[in-house]
């Protein structure tokens, strides 16, 4: 096998917590409209509509938008089912930006430092470009570029998106890693040639409702990202 160049990153449960801080952002917004708002529930619904508003793109139903346009759509739709249609337009635009704003899991920062001092690093990820800069300012990553969605102009799983990532480090794809907390993910990357890891996220949906190991075939798996930093200093 061709040794590993350049590790990309899932970032939505991969690297950051979603579900907690959306809910935390959402009863914050949401209080002076619905005082018992239950946080958790908003952040899934709003999160449900994620891979459905994808694939119109992806089919081509809908022209290329950039994730923070999907998600102004979602959220639209997820406050007027839950019967908050009187949510004023700048507390919406607020809240849309609360993707911008979430933390990362407590192993992604050393984990990221560990492998960057090895290996290019990079999201790829759906999120837009200013999405992924803000939460690696946010939470102190240093990439060495933003792959991914607004790159490959479609969004994963379609081979593009895994493809032009590495191109873009000028890799073949098998020496770029693609390291993911969801087996769909993986199984799209490996597909389109390229090498996995797969990172524990037990609690990404809540305790309990994220993947605790892959579902497919991967090169690698870890419990975290300073886990697979070991991994790979002894590959």
């Amino acid at each position: 096998m061709q040794p590993i160049r350049a590790l990309v990153f899932d970032v939505f449960g991969t690297l950051v917590d979603w579900r907690s801080c959306i809910a935390r952002e959402a009863r914050a917004a949401l209080s002076p409209n619905c005082p018992t708002l239950d946080g958790e529930a908003f952040a899934d619904a709003w999160r449900a509509r994620y891979q459905p508003s994808m694939e119109e793109v992806r089919s081509g139903r809908l022209p290329f938008s950039k994730l923070d346009a999907l998600h102004r759509r979602n959220l639209d739709r997820v406050l007027s089912d839950f019967g908050l249609d009187g949510v004023p337009e700048p507390v919406r635009a607020a809240l849309n930006l609360a993707w911008h704003r979430l933390d990362a899991w407590p192993d992604v920062g050393p984990g990221l430092a560990c492998l960057h001092e090895r290996f290019r690093i990079a999201p790829c990820s759906n999120g837009n470009i200013s999405l992924m800069a803000d939460l690696a300012r946010r939470n102190g990553w240093h990439w060495d570029a933003i792959l991914g969605a607004e790159l490959a102009r479609d969004y994963k799983p379609k081979p593009v998106v895994y493809l032009s990532a590495a191109a873009a480090f000028d890799c073949d794809p098998g020496q770029t890693m693609m390291v993911a907390a969801h087996s769909s993910d993986l199984e799209a990357a490996a597909a389109a040639g390229l090498r996995t890891a797969f990172i524990s996220r037990p609690d990404e949906h809540g305790p309990g409702r994220g993947e605790r190991c892959a579902a497919v075939a991967v090169d690698l798996s870890a419990n975290g990202l300073t886990a697979l930093a070991d991994l790979m200093a002894h590959d």
